[in-house]
């Protein structure tokens, strides 16, 4: 049964399954993405980041668990795919913009 997600973070792991460009359409203009200790500011390095995570390995993400912690929805999700270690607990931690995110942090 799937959780409820407000609906930027909802549309960012709908667009995950399928295109860099729509997961990019996800964020404001100058949103920052942290994952694996890198960062990643504007809508077109979050473009480029995701396009080379996609290019890497074959992925799927199941969120299980959503809270709200210090005024970010912390979504916890199954990362399984053909990476050595899957499959995985991750935490994204999502700060919304109105009806964007304006940033993500990704960790274990």
């Amino acid at each position: 049964m799937p959780i409820p997600l407000p609906e930027p973070v909802a549309a960012y792991f709908a667009a995950d399954r399928d295109d860099g460009d729509l997961v990019a359409l996800c964020f404001t203009e100058n949103a920052v993405v942290v994952d694996e200790r890198q960062t990643h500011t504007g809508r077109d390095a979050i473009r480029a980041w995701q396009a080379e995570a996609s290019a890497k390995v074959s992925y799927t993400v199941d969120p299980f668990a959503v809270s709200e912690e210090g005024g970010r929805t912390v979504v916890t999700g199954r990362v399984a795919g053909d990476f050595p270690g899957s499959p995985v607990d991750l935490r994204y931690a999502f700060a919304l913009n109105g009806d964007k995110i304006a940033r993500l942090e990704i960790t274990r």
